[in-house]
Parts: structure tokens; C-alpha cells; sequence
């Protein structure tokens, strides 16, 4: 399957780069985000009191907004006032690569995106492990739908991505007949496999749901001779229709996924899911690639990510901070803003479309 390459092209000297790099990096990660922890910021702020005439005009402003061309401003004075779907990120699973998914949430929470939505309600982290059953994560998205309005995006990174796919298989009913919710707040199974689905207002199981996006970055490979992670030989990259939108990256060269130039089919899927493969520069590193707070602090570069959209050729800035991993951090931003806004839009139409039903006249 064709993938989009991004980044200048590789070398083999680029590719050792590479290499040579994620060794160090997995040696040295410990050291290196160390100074990256932080004790957890309060997760449930209070909303904002808005008048029926302001919450009307933003309504006009969220569906006046093209998806597929969301400014900074957009995403601050717009899309952060109003519905907001709860981002769902995986980590890998060798400690302390979790610190990676907390660099990956304050870029996005820099890029404007509010913060209690990628937070974790319960304990306040950024990221699911990789060795949480996947059952409790598919039953979180669900309680995440049903609880606040809106279907999460997902974000997985090497093993976190194994079993980000592997939640969207239990979402499609293969390996189970039936998923129980997970209340988050009280880390606990709730006794039911149904929701009240927010847009119809009707029970529904919660195998069946779709997911909006999903992205995953470096998986497979050496991951998946670990026994928690044998069923998804042969699975890992057939996506099934759980998910509207999935983006699977590559790294160039990446030796502990497994991925060289020209190995590999790709991401594929195994019905209507739209699948889209992107090939990363040979010199990012599979163990940092989603590590990105750092791109967010140049306001030129944030400027370039918020003005990114897929097939864009025009060049970074010059900057005096570090570009790296900066193809990956702005594919990713471009979508989430996309599916947002989709998601947002689709909340509001449904609200106006249930006050209509309800009123007399």
C-alpha cells in the first residue's frame, strides 16, 4: 500500500542517524525526561457561565468553521469555548517512555487544546498503559461517549499502538460479544455493556461503537513477540470499521518496529475504515518521535503546525529550537483539529435537531 513520505528524503546515513540515535535515546531516557514530571493539574474546571445568546453565536461560529482549515485563533476563541472530545493516548510500554505521551499532551495543550480533555478524570495522567487490559479501555470510551457528548480520538505510540488497534478490534466485536463500561472516576467495570447513546437518546451495546480518529506510531515489530501482544500477529495492521479515520506512521528505519524502506505493506483496511500510511524521516527516533512540547514554544513554528495541512511542501521555519519529530506532531495536530470540529459541528446540529423534536412549536 502507497504511503506518504514525509521529511527530506533518506539516506543511508540519515538511517544510521537514526539508529544510532534510538539507542542512545533509550539508554539515556531516564536522564533526559526526568525534568518532564509534574505532579497532576487539576482535571475538571469548572465551565464557564454563558449567556443563551453567547452560547447561540458560538454555535454560528462552530459551524461556520472548514475542518480541514482551522487557525490558531479558531482553536482558541472558537473551538476550546465549546464541545470538546476527550483524547484517549496510549504509551508504550518500557519505563519511563510514558514521559514521551506527557511531552506529545503539553504540545497539544500549547497548541490550545483543553487540558482536563486529555487528562485522565480519575489520577490526572496523560496516557493509558499499554498493560491496561484493553476491555477497560474500550469500556472507558465508551463511558467517555456516553458521559460527555462525544466520541474520543485515540493516539497510540509503539506498544500503546498495538493496543490502541487492539481496542478497535473489541469495539468491532472480534474476540468478544460484549464490552463492559468502565467509569473512569471509580476505575471500576459498571454491571452493563449498554449505553445511552447522546445522540439518539437510545440504549445501545457498547460493541458497535466508531471511533472518529486514531493514530498510531511506531507498533509492531520486536512488541509483538511479548505474550500480551501475541494475538495481534498477523491483525496488527488490518484495521477494522471502528474507526472512521486511522493514520498508521512509520519511521524510515526504525529496528524495534521493524520498519525499513520498501518492508512492509502498510496499514490496511479490513472494510470502509479510510486508512492512511505516512512514512517519517529516517532520523526521528522510535523511542522520542512523539516527544513534541518542545515544537510548541517558537511561535513560528506553532504558526507553521497550525497552517500544516497534508501534502504541504511548504518548508519549516528557521528556528532556534529543535524541529524534531516536528512532520509527526503536525500530521496529528491537523487531524485532531479536523475531527474536532466535525465532532463539535455534529453536537450542535444534534442539540438543535433534539430542541426542535421537543418544542410545541
Amino acid at each position: 500500500m502507497n504511503a506518504t513520505r514525509l521529511g527530506a528524503p533518506s539516506t543511508w546515513v540519515g538511517r544510521a542517524r537514526g539508529w544510532m540515535a534510538s539507542m542512545r535515546l533509550a539508554l539515556l531516557l531516564p536522564l533526559l525526561l526526568a525534568g518532564c514530571a509534574s505532579a497532576p493539574l487539576p482535571v475538571a474546571p469548572a465551565e464557564p457561565v454563558m449567556t443563551a445568546a453567547a452560547a447561540v453565536a458560538l454555535d454560528e461560529q462552530l459551524l461556520r468553521l472548514d475542518p480541514q482549515r482551522v487557525s490558531d485563533e479558531d482553536v482558541r476563541q472558537v473551538l476550546a469555548r465549546g464541545p470538546t472530545p476527550r483524547i484517549v493516548n496510549l504509551h508504550g510500554g518500557i519505563y519511563p517512555v510514558h514521559l514521551v505521551m506527557d511531552s506529545f499532551a503539553h504540545f497539544l495543550v500549547a497548541m490550545g487544546y483543553p487540558d482536563h480533555k486529555i487528562r485522565h478524570p480519575g489520577d490526572g495522567r496523560n496516557s493509558h498503559s499499554t498493560y491496561e487490559s484493553s476491555l477497560q479501555i474500550a469500556g472507558v470510551v465508551a463511558w467517555y461517549y456516553e458521559n460527555e457528548g462525544l466520541m474520543p480520538m485515540m493516539v497510540g505510540h509503539s506498544q500503546g499502538g498495538i493496543q490502541l488497534v487492539k481496542v478497535l478490534y473489541l469495539l468491532d466485536g472480534q474476540g468478544t460479544d460484549e464490552v463492559a463500561v468502565w467509569n473512569p472516576l471509580t476505575d471500576r467495570a459498571e454491571p452493563r455493556t449498554e449505553i445511552i447513546d447522546p445522540v439518539t437518546r437510545e440504549p445501545r451495546p457498547v460493541v458497535g461503537l466508531q471511533v472518529n480518529y486514531a493514530a498510531v506510531v511506531g507498533s509492531g515489530g520486536a512488541a509483538l513477540l511479548l505474550p500480551n501482544q501475541w494475538e495481534m500477529i498477523g491483525r496488527l495492521q488490518a484495521i477494522p470499521d471502528s474507526v472512521k479515520e486511522f493514520t498508521g506512521f512509520a519511521l524510515d528505519v526504525d529496528l524495534v518496529a521493524w520498519d525499513l524502506p520498501g518492508m512492509g505493506a502498510g496499514y490496511k483496511p479490513l472494510g470502509n475504515a479510510s486508512v492512511r500510511n505516512v512514512r517519517l524521516p529516517a532520523d526521528y527516533s522510535h523511542v522520542m518521535v512523539a516527544s513534541s512540547a518542545h515544537l510548541a514554544r517558537d511561535p513560528a513554528v506553532r504558526d507553521w503546525i497550525n497552517a500544516y495541512v497534508p501534502g504541504s511542501k511548504v518548508p519549516p521555519p528557521a528556528s532556534d529550537e529543535p524541529l524534531d519529530n516536528l512532520y509527526f506532531a503536525a500530521e496529528v495536530w491537523y487531524e485532531l483539529k479536523k475531527h474536532w470540529v466535525l465532532e463539535a459541528q455534529k453536537q450542535v446540529r444534534t442539540r438543535r435537531e433534539l430542541q426542535a423534536r421537543a418544542s410545541p412549536f
